[in-house]
């Protein structure tokens, strides 16, 4: 009897199960790549449908059963046969994903998941015969076996390795599948692979490029240009080192970007790594970013650069040729596991991909190794997560010849916090600076002057309005929607005047964007509110910036909108400096009201205090030693290593699903809405056509990503819930508790200035 592992593809081909086995065994080895574990990988591919050679597997394929546990058979012999408990874990998972690592549920491990599925067959000697009457063998590893201990003190370097073997079963069995089911006349179509980094080709690339914007830039300042070469040069030197961990140091306005870039790109040269991976902490920055990559390398291969984000695809016009179809479809297939020479990502998909349990966001970890991942704005990583963040990121280097590179203006002291994570791995946490000269850029850089406010002066928001009003160009920077939401209702009638901030959806705020940037270039008024979302790596230059005191990273980066590219004269041609004028608002009630998060306004009063400490000198945003105080006091403050008891105590359980819970960049207490931007109003009928007539898909959540809000969950009888309608589920019934389309039959929720205006939205729109 021939056993399968899939069903006929459409040219009524099936596909073999010792096919299948050999096939992704054999893959998962090549993606183990050097890892001491190769040999595991090998014993996971060969077990990991072992369930399928029973008699009712291959009824199922024929229709004739359901609800069948085909993957705790070979997970038992992995484990109880072979003392593999990695290959047992990644083989168990990869359906329902990683569980538990701890004794009692491996001891459980031979019984079916979940509860609701019965084993494919309980016999597990004879799915064995089966196997090897098939000319399979599985043989234990005679090489090393991922250690998978019970306790915080390795339990976040095995778990890693954990998802980095899961990660190599579950891509090569997807890919596997994939190429039975996309066969043609020949037979199996394997996906073609995406292009290669050629680092040599690519430095020519870059290096043209900046000249050719040395010589374009005639309007910048000089010690812009001068500063922006001595950053370049720095990062050649240091870009001969091993892979390891790095900080890179630059103020705003260095051309850091590029800087990064060269330093990756050099580096992945001298050492033969494979891909670069740059991770931006906002939706707001990628895409300015992907835009100037993709300048660089005009003319490469298809997909050379590839974004992996919630929005990547979207707002693009449909192919009109089988050949942009293809391009878009291949796009779409290189993102699911990451198989490209330049990826462009956010924190979210990369940080949350790193403690998932899930096939789907785990399948991209091996092309992690002997790669280049560099983190832009660092300091945006929360703290509650930075010991665990660190943690594995500082394994991954070690074991994975992994370069990460931690880059900003104002760099965290996560040095500061290497004993905390020493206890966690080994490694511990001790970057190289690839800047180690930058104090001097600072110094160069000084492009504005900064006003402190005095010890307990506040600023009302109609004295505020009335000071931006006398600003033809400006930019204010506030803490919170609701505070956005209070100076607009004094400007929103002025001419000029754009708010920034998540009231608004990903599509509404590029198109704010685009016309600010384009306001700005044309010298026309131009006075834009904005929350935090501003600030990070966004590319404007207003010539004048208020902003709401803050934590001092906040400021910082608020201060780096202001005079960017230090081309602000005087009548006489002479140089002038931008002006950012730091104030409190005068808000009644606790200071801590003020803030977003209980985080956010322990950092804020850090600043506080230096403030009263330097009285009437105030702080100098461009001294690099300011930070590092302020970070230190900051760390001394907050106890980072102490704040997620609950993430903690999953790590220490080997509890893969309670970590992937717990490990969470965005808080889940929130819902998504979908609004009716006007722009795109089309879009939004559309979707809510599909959903009410279809439900939501995975495929539908992607494509609305773009118009929806997040905000968190209004209690129960909250007036919110009279005008957020539940989106239709596609699969099972009922309605979605996490999607709501917002129904706005007076027009007046979405508002094209202010964005969702939910009613009492100030107690619950995320701040």
């Amino acid at each position: 009897m021939a056993f399968l592992a899939h069903s006929a593809n459409s040219f009524n081909r099936t596909h073999l199960a010792k096919e299948h086995l050999t096939d992704v065994a054999r893959l998962a080895v090549e993606f183990a790549g050097g890892a001491e574990w190769g040999e595991e990988a090998n014993l996971a591919g060969v077990l990991h449908d072992l369930g399928k050679y029973a008699d009712s597997f291959q009824a199922r394929l024929r229709g004739e059963a359901k609800g069948l546990d085909h993957w705790s058979p070979g997970a038992w012999v992995a484990l109880s046969e072979f003392q593999a408990v990695a290959a047992a874990l990644a083989i168990q998972g990869h359906h329902i994903g990683l569980q538990q690592g701890g004794n009692s549920a491996l001891r459980m491990m031979k019984q079916a998941t979940p509860k609701t599925s019965r084993l494919s067959d309980e016999d597990f000697n004879r799915l064995k015969a089966r196997l090897a009457a098939d000319g399979l063998l599985a043989e234990k590893p005679t090489n090393t076996v991922i250690p998978v201990r019970v306790g915080f003190q390795s339990a976040i370097a095995s778990m890693l390795d954990v998802r980095m073997l899961f990660s190599c079963l579950t891509d090569a069995d997807f890919l596997d599948t994939e190429a039975h089911f996309e066969a043609n006349e020949q037979g199996k179509r394997s996906r073609e692979a995406g292009p290669e980094l050629n680092a040599e080709q690519a430095l020519t690339a870059l290096d043209e490029y900046m000249a050719g914007k040395i010589r374009s830039v005639n309007k910048a300042d000089k010690s812009v240009l001068d500063a922006r070469n001595a950053l370049w040069n720095m990062v050649t030197t240091v870009a001969a080192a091993v892979p390891g961990l790095f900080t890179l140091t630059a103020p705003t306005g260095s051309g850091k970007t590029l800087a990064m870039l060269k330093l990756a790109l050099e580096h992945a040269a001298k050492n033969g790594l494979k891909r670069i991976i740059l991770v931006v902490p906002f939706l707001s920055i990628i895409e300015q970013t992907a835009e100037i990559y993709r300048s660089v390398f005009h003319g490469f291969p298809g997909n050379f650069v590839l974004e992996h984000h919630s929005l990547a695809g979207l707002g693009s016009e449909e192919a009109t040729s089988d050949a942009e179809a293809a391009t878009e479809r291949a796009r779409r297939f290189l993102a699911e596991n990451w198989d490209a020479p330049i990826i462009i990502t956010t924190n979210v998909q990369l940080l949350e991909s790193l403690f998932s349990n899930r096939p789907s966001s785990c399948r991209k970890l091996h092309n992690l190794m002997e790669s280049v991942i560099m983190f832009d704005e660092a300091q945006t990583l929360p703290q509650s997560l930075a010991v665990p963040t660190l943690a594995a990121l500082s394994h991954l280097s070690r074991t994975y010849r992994t370069t990460v590179l931690f880059a900003t203006a104002t760099q965290p002291a996560f040095d500061a916090l290497d004993g905390a994570v020493a206890k966690l791995v080994n490694t511990g946490w001790r970057p190289i600076e690839a800047a180690p000269d930058h104090a001097r850029l600072y110094d160069e850089l000084r492009r504005y002057e900064v006003y402190w406010p005095n010890h307990g002066e506040t600023k009302a928001w109609a004295t505020l309005a009335d000071e931006i009003r006398n600003e033809k160009q400006v930019l204010c920077v506030v803490n919170l929607k609701s505070h956005a939401s209070s100076l607009l209702d004094d400007l929103k009638y002025d001419e000029g005047v754009f708010h920034l901030s998540t009231n608004l959806c990903a599509l509404h705020r590029r198109a704010v964007l685009d016309e600010v940037r384009a306001r700005l270039k044309a010298g026309k008024p131009c006075r834009l509110i904005s929350t935090q979302c501003i600030e990070a790596g966004v590319d404007v230059d207003f010539p004048v910036v208020y902003r709401a005191l803050a934590p001092l990273d906040a400021i910082a980066q608020a201060a780096g909108r202001c005079n960017r590219e230090g081309r602000l004269a005087d009548d006489d041609g002479n140089r002038k400096m931008g002006e950012v004028r730091v104030f409190e608002p005068d808000v009644a009630g606790d200071h801590r009201k003020r803030y977003p998060t209980w985080a956010y306004f322990q950092a804020a009063e850090v600043t506080r205090s230096m403030l009263i400490e330097a009285d009437t000198a105030g702080l100098d945003l461009n001294d690099p030693t300011v930070y590092r105080d302020y970070y230190h006091r900051l760390y001394d403050l907050s106890k980072p290593e102490a704040q997620n008891t609950a993430l903690s105590a999953a790590v220490t359980a080997v509890d893969f699903v309670g970590v992937a819970r717990e490990y969470r960049l965005i808080d889940k207490a929130s819902i998504q809405v979908l609004v009716p931007y006007g722009a795109s109003i089309e879009m939004f009928e559309e979707l809510n056509h599909q959903q009410d007539e279809e439900g939501i898909s995975a495929q539908w959540i992607k494509n609305a990503q773009g118009l929806a809000v997040s905000v968190f969950r209004p209690a129960d009888g909250h007036p919110a819930w009279g005008v957020l309608i539940p989106a239709k589920l596609r699969y099972g019934k009922g309605t979605s508790d996490e999607w709501y389309i917002l129904e706005d039959r007076d027009g007046d929720l979405y508002d094209d200035v202010f964005g969702l205006r939910l009613p009492q939205s100030q107690q619950i729109l995320i701040g």
